[in-house]
């Protein structure tokens, strides 16, 4: 089965789904099911490797139990290892992690977990180069690779018979965290401007701890081949697009925004004021046509990790990492942020599919 979203489709009332309160957050989908999960593998002619894609999915009984995401700073979450799909047809949801200690689909087990106990699919190729042993600062400002990722994530599905069979082509959408944002926002249209990309890292306050990586790796991105930057890398199999703080948000040709027609929700994480220019989402929303805007201002950038385990700051501080990971803005605890951003999520997609119906 292949999936392709009907055109033509908008999304309605998204901005009462994004908007949730906290009161309200973990009321709306306690999950009904089980969360599966289970690693494909498919091949990427342009990254000349094979992608690992991790897919979270609703669970029938069975399967061994298994903790993602779990390392000497952020607790995990569980899930069941191979476990049967539930039956029925599933809406799906593509994900697009960030870099650094969010650069893998783990590190968004928090989220993906109960999206599918909620009763979605939900596929995350591992982007090359963003974190690990083999991270490398020319492979992840490779933006306009990313989402290519996200298209064969959705291809490696395809590929997949029994979770293709319970797969509905009819509701397909792409959901991203900081860089992952931007490579959602990709998938509808939204293209790279080389030139706004090569001159990125020219302001050293534009993105500091990015930047600083950049240049202590010897990477110059004037002189990065910029030739398919520009590319489209649009995928008519998704309908709706939600990014969450995406990053860099100030790369984009504005004329590829306005050409944007499918539905978009986007959100930042803080107080509107002090949001960093390079992924403050209000500009991205006034260029693309429609889409919905919100802020929780009671987060913090550090939000979309999982949940901290003690002492992690001080372990953070240790290993030299510059940037707080583990505060989260009002002092609100992450688990009841994570609580909200869930909800959010999750109603920001049904909505979007309950409208295309």
């Amino acid at each position: 089965m292949s999936f392709s979203f009907p055109t033509g489709r908008t999304c309605a009332a998204l901005t009462a789904a994004v908007t949730l309160t906290f009161a309200t957050a973990g009321a709306a989908f306690a999950g009904d099911h089980a969360a599966g999960v289970r690693t494909l593998s498919v091949p990427s002619a342009e990254r000349g490797t094979e992608l690992d894609v991790t897919v979270w999915y609703p669970a029938a009984s069975g399967g061994t139990p298994v903790t993602l995401g779990e390392n000497i700073f952020f607790q995990g979450t569980a899930a069941m290892q191979d476990a049967p799909v539930a039956p029925g047809q599933h809406p799906v949801i593509v994900l697009s992690h960030g870099a650094g200690l969010g650069g893998r689909p783990s590190a968004a087990s928090w989220l993906a977990t109960p999206l599918a106990e909620a009763g979605y699919i939900v596929a995350a190729p591992t982007h090359p180069g963003n974190t690990g042993p083999d991270r490398s600062a020319e492979q992840t400002m490779k933006l306009w690779q990313r989402p290519a990722d996200l298209s064969r994530a959705l291809d490696a599905l395809e590929m997949a018979p029994d979770l293709t069979a319970h797969a509905d082509p009819d509701r397909v959408g792409a959901l991203g965290l900081s860089m992952g944002g931007n490579s959602a926002l990709g998938l509808a249209g939204a293209r790279i401007d080389p030139d706004l990309l090569a001159g990125y890292c020219d302001d050293a306050d534009r993105n500091p701890s990015l930047c600083s990586w950049v240049r202590m790796s010897g990477v110059d991105l004037h002189a990065m081949d910029m030739t398919v930057a520009g590319r489209d890398n649009s995928d008519d199999r998704i309908g709706f697009v939600m990014a969450i703080d995406p990053a860099p948000a100030d790369v984009f040709a504005a004329e590829s925004l306005a050409e944007v027609t499918m539905p978009v929700a986007l959100v930042n994480l803080g107080q509107e004021a002090g949001i960093p220019a390079t992924i403050r989402a209000a500009p991205l929303a006034q260029g693309i046509p429609g889409a919905d805007y919100t802020v929780i201002e009671g987060a913090t950038h550090a939000a979309m990790f999982p949940e901290c385990k003690p002492k992690a700051a001080e372990i953070a501080r240790e290993e030299g990492i510059e940037d707080p990971i583990c505060p989260d803005g009002t002092g609100r605890p992450r688990a009841d942020l994570h609580a909200q951003m869930i909800d959010m999520v999750a109603s920001a997609f049904a909505e979007a599919f309950d409208t295309a119906e």
